[in-house]
């Protein structure tokens, strides 16, 4: 291998590392989004059943049929975290630990959070360091991109939630990565077109709305096979087709199984509850409206430009990335825009409790390899805008990590008037909502850092991480050297 070659390994599994323990510092407690979720996965591997009757009652998102209640949420997210959450099982027996007790469940929840969110999305920024190489980016323009990605916009809190946006995103990286490998690969053109189809296929058993992106990729990589010709073409159709019909088996599978029917499981509310899904559009879904696109991206409550200024200069990296990349480049515009347009249709766009543009989320990772291309073709002067921009967005995504990424849907500026305040006066990791019944959470704690497990309070109990970062950053800076 050339030394070239080496240090880009090494600079990229350094960040991935990273990455991944910056994700798993922070455990950000319960909610209505990740208590569905994590229900679901309790009444698979406690009960064996589709069915969360059991554990219900510290939720609202959920939907209601024949009597029982089931999570509403795409169930990928769930199926990932099965596997990891049976291995933790048979370890805690073994340490003597009870995993159904409220020890064993806060540590189950903990430990599925980052091996079904936080790797999985450390593995995107890894991929996302490659891609950026082959895109023209320099070596520093590709570490920029994965460090940006990871703790620089919201994905940082989406990654650290039992949530479904960062695995999402993670999943059409990794499936723009297959294609683009279809397109120059030998006699693996089925296998990487078989990664495409199950990636973005996933991405939608994960999360609906992510459909439109996921056949866009398809369609994307059959286009790379195309323009082989040959045998190649039918390779790569067949490919894509046998990954896209496993991931729709296991959802059309699960749909049947729990409700007897294909309709999404959005559709099984009880009238009292989100009304505004049975009254506005289909699912609540209507239009895009304009004066949303607008706040999604400008302001203060969700804006992406406000939670991360960096971003900015992405939208400048993927116009001059069309320059030589055109294919490429539009299929990532197209998902940006889509996930925006969809955002900016549906009713409760401001979605809920959270830290900048949820339901556009799982873009942000593709829209970030802009950032490598904005560091690289920039001056110095450029490149000293560009860290400005990038230390104010780390200090936003840090401070809403470390106190509650759950931001107020009703304030108009929560990061200010919430964030600032309680980062500033120590209070860290301020959401005391259990992903546990409110029976089994008496004795229980809500969201948590692993500086606070090790006895340290405030904003000290984020010196450890902040140590990470640096010896991190010197490590890379050697490696960097070396080359």
């Amino acid at each position: 291998m050339p030394a070239s070659s080496r240090t880009h390994w090494k600079v990229a599994l350094l960040l991935g590392i990273a990455s991944f323990l910056s994700f798993s510092y922070f455990y950000e407690g319960g909610g209505w989004n990740q208590n569905s979720r994590f229900d679901l996965l309790r009444a698979i591997v406690e009960r064996q059943t589709l069915q969360i009757d059991a554990y219900h009652e510290n939720t609202s998102d959920k939907a209601h049929y024949n009597g029982h209640y089931y999570s509403d949420k795409g169930p990928g997210l769930v199926f990932l975290a099965v596997p990891f959450a049976v291995a933790a099982r048979a370890g805690m027996r073994v340490m003597g630990i009870d995993p159904e007790s409220a020890r064993g469940e806060y540590a189950l929840s903990y430990f599925v959070t980052v091996c079904a969110v936080a790797l999985p999305t450390a593995l995107a920024g890894l991929c996302l360091f490659f891609l950026a190489l082959r895109f023209g980016a320099s070596l520093g323009g590709a570490a920029f991109v994965t460090v940006m990605m990871s703790i620089g916009t919201p994905i940082f809190a989406y990654a650290s939630l039992f949530w479904a946006h960062a695995l999402v995103g993670a999943c059409l990286v990794f499936a723009f990565a297959a294609a683009l490998k279809v397109g120059d690969s030998g006699s693996a053109v089925f296998w990487w077109a078989l990664a495409v189809g199950l990636a973005a296929g996933w991405a939608t058993v994960t999360e609906y709305p992510a459909g439109p992106a996921s056949a866009l990729l398809a369609l994307f990589a059959v286009g790379q096979a195309w323009g082989r010709g040959g045998k190649s073409r039918w390779l790569g159709v067949a490919g894509v087709a046998l990954g896209a019909a496993i991931c729709a088996g296991v959802l059309f599978w699960y749909l049947y199984a729990a409700f007897g029917a294909l309709r999404p499981s959005y559709s099984y509310y009880d009238a009292t509850s989100f009304s505004f899904m049975q009254q506005q559009g289909y699912l609540g879904l209507t239009y895009p409206h304009p004066d949303r696109v607008l706040k999604l991206l400008f302001g203060c409550s969700r804006g992406l430009f406000v939670a991360s200024p960096v971003m900015l200069a992405a939208v400048v990296g993927l116009w001059l990335m069309w320059k030589r990349f055109r294919g490429p480049t539009f299929v990532v515009g197209a998902i940006a825009v889509y996930y925006f347009l969809f955002n900016a249709s549906f009713y409760w766009w401001k979605a809920g409790l959270t830290f900048g543009p949820r339901y556009a989320g799982a873009c942000i990772p593709l829209l970030c390899l802009g950032l490598a291309i904005a560091w690289t073709i920039s001056s110095i002067a450029g490149r000293s805008a560009l860290i400005v921009l990038a230390l104010g967005s780390v200090f936003v995504t840090l401070m809403v990590v470390s106190t509650s990424s759950e931001l107020a849907m009703q304030d108009s500026c929560p990061m200010v008037h919430s964030s600032w305040t309680a980062f500033w006066s120590g209070h860290i990791a301020m959401n005391r909502e259990s992903m546990l019944l409110p029976t089994e959470a008496m004795n229980g704690a809500g969201a948590f850092n692993l500086g606070q497990m090790i006895g340290l309070h405030g904003l000290a109990s984020l010196m450890p991480l902040i140590a990470m970062w640096g010896v991190a950053a010197a490590v890379g800076v050697r490696f960097t050297r070396q080359e």
